[in-house]
């Protein structure tokens, strides 16, 4: 393969980075955004003579990564269906910053993937309607759609109900 390993390789080398932080903001968990991203690349490897050639092969990978996302969360609320244990509390924190983001990722959590893929795609990585439906493989209807919605029931989560503001409780 030669001249296709250099050029995955520099693909890696490039868009990593932001595999990993897209990945990170859907799990809130370091290990497994990695494991998300290997995996991810991995079988973006496995085609990537065909990936090279499309016109945006960091969207495929993100593609990969988001359907990776939807079917790990999809085992892990069967295994919990099943008795299986839950996740860990996260460890309690002092600092108002810290609980706002706990109170987020909870919340985000409660979403289901696609959700949690279009508000990540929109808002963390501040990628257009039409670049998350290509990434997504939907229309930006759907994607205007799915943002409405995810964000309504964030607005409703109880994880959010109260935010800290310099010593005030404000309410969403």
């Amino acid at each position: 393969m030669g001249g296709n390993d250099d050029d995955f390789r520099e693909f890696v080398l490039l868009r990593r980075a932001g595999l990993l932080r897209s990945a990170h903001a859907l799990t809130g968990d370091r290990a497994t955004a990695e494991d998300l991203v290997q995996n991810a690349l991995l079988k973006t490897y496995t085609s990537w003579g065909r990936v090279s050639r499309a016109d945006d092969p960091y969207a495929y990978t993100q593609r990969i990564l988001f359907t990776s996302f939807s079917r790990m969360r999809r085992r892990r609320r069967v295994a919990e269906d099943l008795g299986a244990s839950a996740e860990p509390a996260a460890a309690g924190a002092d600092d108002g910053e810290i609980a706002d983001r706990d109170q987020l990722r909870r919340a985000l959590d409660e979403l289901p993937a696609r959700y949690q893929a279009v508000l990540v795609l929109r808002f963390y990585e501040d990628f257009s309607v039409e670049k998350v439906a290509g990434i997504l493989g939907c229309s930006t209807g759907t994607v205007k759609t799915q943002t409405s919605r995810a964000l309504a029931r964030l607005r409703l989560s109880p994880q959010l109900d109260v935010v800290q503001r310099d010593g005030e409780h404000e309410h969403l």
